[in-house]
């Protein structure tokens, strides 16, 4: 997934972008809330970090804004308010989950998953494709039984598969998907990474349609 981190905090906002580079998702991190609509007017993203007291105004209304417009995009809002009342506001202005700081790294990186699988359309953490069980919160693939070490980026490459069955993905798609704004992509990149997934899990696990993109095999 590409992730947009909006946190003026630059201790929690480094710990937590590190924390989703970690899970090999791509992250970009800005501090204000015009450098949240600059970003988003430049790209997708599949999920909003969003604190809501920020130099330059209220997460409410940004959310708000968000929301009337129609942008569907998921938001977890991340926020040291942790009254009843501030909670039931932040989620009747749109957000799909609220998280009270200080909190574990490990819980926001599951909270991020179980938010993500409710958006694809499907909750279960749990995966049959052919000869491979997947299990999406635990981040395993077992391949008849056994079970196949994936490194972070190829499992967020994976996962971009399978969020998307059937569907052709560019280059460009799965770049903008695992590569943050400043990263440095090596042309070649991609490429590698899929031929990494298929030596793992399988040759047809992706499909190439030459000089288009990839999509996930038939099972």
């Amino acid at each position: 997934m590409r992730i947009l981190l909006i946190e003026d905090d630059t201790t929690l906002g480094a710990a937590v972008r590190d924390q989703i580079a970690a899970d090999g998702q791509s992250v970009d991190w800005v501090t204000r809330l015009d450098a949240a609509a600059d970003a988003m007017g430049a790209t997708s993203f599949d999920l909003l970090l969003l604190d809501l007291m920020l130099p330059d105004g209220r997460g409410i209304g940004f959310l708000k804004g968000l929301r009337t417009r129609g942008d569907v995009t998921p938001v977890i809002i991340l926020t040291a308010l942790d009254q009843v009342s501030d909670r039931i506001e932040g989620l009747n202005a749109g957000a799909d989950d609220y998280l009270v700081k200080p909190f574990d790294l490990s819980e926001l990186s599951a909270r991020i998953g179980s938010v993500a699988r409710r958006y694809s359309g499907n909750p279960n953490p749990i995966l049959t494709h052919g000869p491979l069980d997947i299990d999406l919160a635990a981040r395993s693939v077992h391949r008849d039984g056994r079970r196949v070490p994936l490194t972070a980026r190829e499992w967020a490459l994976f996962e971009a598969f399978l969020a998307r069955p059937g569907q052709l993905l560019s280059k460009a798609q799965l770049e903008e998907k695992l590569y943050a704004f400043d990263a440095e992509v090596e042309s070649n990149t991609i490429e590698v990474h899929v031929s990494r997934l298929r030596k793992k899990l399988g040759s047809a696990i992706i499909e190439t349609e030459r000089g288009m993109g990839y999509r996930l095999g038939k099972p």
